[in-house]
């Protein structure tokens, strides 16, 4: 049975205090029959997975300023939209962005699907990017949950089942409150409430719009909740990079293969990241010389160690992998964060 009474506290609550987003219909605006962009909830959707609204928003603002319709993001190359997603992690996002908005111009005429149960068939778009878009974009019905809301009714209904297991009762849970009316609404709403209230820390209950029937606020365990299960630690790899440059100053880079990490981005040529640095063969007989720093970078599931080895060699040189770019060309924010490490302890090394 759905709880209207705090669904609609709630959505009173998100009235007054919205977040302002550069991809968000104020509830205002959506009153008077401002329909949000299908387009700009789905592309924001996918760029938040994982990251911080704040680390978004310019990068949301650079691509719907290069591409500010599905039809010409699908349009674009893979590799600029590759080079504009760098730094922004989780690489398969982009390429998975890139297939969706192939798929909806080549399947369907450049229009979304309406419904979850379509948006689901798009390439990279599983269970909760499709109820968000279904639900912010077409105002269908579907539960979304995320980390906050996640909180947010681990706290509501005392959940103290650590995560991950809570996941499908904390879900059936959301599913009760999720309303018939302003879903999408509703959705921002109780995202913003984890955001900006129902905090991990420190939640501010004092100006809780659940403050009354919240069950773990009355326990005093609010700020405990929702529990977690111990993490596995994690594995460290070790790898090696050749930053290699021409007398010309043209630097020598490969495109990474289109599955695993990094996939399609453009970078140095390396070993992999699963074996150590002793077998390791540069893609050309050079001088190389060892940086004096080594590259540490943390991944979801490892800590990765790179040596970064560093050579210049003449104009006729021949690489058995990759190909020279010419100095001009060559962009170091277009790689991603690791490599640019790399690029960075390069030039400590020889800054010629």
């Amino acid at each position: 049975m759905k709880d209207s009474a705090l669904s609609a506290s709630l959505l009173g609550w998100y009235d007054r205090h919205a977040r302002s987003m550069p991809w968000r219909v104020p509830p205002a605006e959506r009153a008077r029959g401002v329909l949000p962009d299908p387009y700009r909830v789905w592309l924001s959707e996918v760029m938040l997975q994982q990251t911080t609204v704040a680390a978004v928003r310019d990068y949301f603002h650079r691509f719907t300023t290069r591409w500010p319709e599905v039809a010409a993001l699908a349009a674009a190359e893979d590799a600029e939209v590759m080079a504009e997603w760098a730094g922004l992690g989780y690489y398969a996002r982009a390429r998975n962005l890139l297939k969706g908005a192939r798929a909806v111009v080549a399947e369907h005429g450049g229009r979304f699907p309406e419904t979850r149960e379509g948006l689901l068939t798009l390439p990279g778009v599983g269970p909760y990017t499709a109820s968000a878009v279904a639900a912010i974009a077409f105002d269908e019905a579907a539960t979304v949950v995320d980390g906050n809301v996640e909180r947010v009714m681990a706290r509501l209904f005392l959940v103290e089942t650590p995560l991950p297991a809570a996941k499908p009762a904390l879900t059936r849970l959301a599913e009760t409150l999720t309303p018939e009316e302003r879903p999408g609404d509703y959705a921002q709403a109780v995202m913003d409430l984890g955001a900006t209230i129902c905090t991990p820390r420190k939640p501010a209950c004092g100006i809780c719009p659940w403050r009354e029937p919240c069950a773990a606020r009355a326990a005093g365990v609010q700020a405990e909740l929702p529990r977690r299960s111990p993490k596995a630690e994690k594995p460290v790899r070790e790898g090696t990079v050749w930053v290699c440059l021409r007398e010309d100053g043209a630097v020598l880079l490969e495109t990474r293969p289109e599955k695993g990490l990094l996939g399609g981005m453009l970078g140095f040529p390396g070993t992999d990241w699963d074996r150590g640095k002793t077998d390791a063969t540069p893609p050309l007989a050079a001088g190389w010389q060892a940086a004096p720093v080594e590259v540490r970078h943390t991944f979801t599931h490892f800590h990765l160690k790179l040596a970064v080895m560093v050579s210049r060699v003449p104009l006729d040189a021949q690489p058995a992998r990759g190909r020279f770019q010419p100095r001009e060309a060559f962009r170091p924010a277009d790689l991603p964060t690791v490599m640019r490490k790399a690029w960075e302890a390069a030039m400590a090394a020889d800054p010629r």
